[in-house]
């Protein structure tokens, strides 16, 4: 069992920057895949980042790659995505989640022990 905190959300104006943290309990955090995914109102999960657990492999959506960097402190048991250039369309509420494998990072569906979520709200 892996229980998963994010903080880190809020109000920012576009083109600012906000840090989102997460901080995992339980089993063995390095032994794990991490993922940022968010979720608009009336939209379908969508996934942000991951980062496996050696730190150096990761991979963005199309969307936020150049603007959005995610990394992690293995010691901490700590997930960062920093955020910046933030538009109006990165407002949502942002999840991490433990990838569980056995299929594509994309995928919501292959991701167990989601956070409670934080708000990211971008204003124009």
């Amino acid at each position: 069992q892996v229980q998963l905190v994010e903080s880190g959300g809020g109000l920012v104006q576009v083109g600012g920057s906000l840090r989102l943290s997460c901080v995992a309990s339980g089993r063995t955090f390095s032994a794990y895949a991490l993922g940022w995914f968010r979720q608009a109102p009336g939209k379908e999960r969508e996934f942000v980042a991951v980062i496996r657990w050696s730190g150096t492999n990761t991979l963005y959506a199309d969307s936020v790659k150049g603007r959005f960097t995610i990394s992690r402190d293995n010691v901490k048991n700590t997930v960062y995505l920093q955020m910046n250039s933030l538009k109006p369309e990165d407002t949502a509420v942002y999840y991490c989640a433990v990838y569980r494998g056995g299929g594509t990072y994309y995928d919501p569906g292959n991701y167990d022990y989601w956070g409670q979520g934080t708000q990211v709200t971008v204003s124009s």
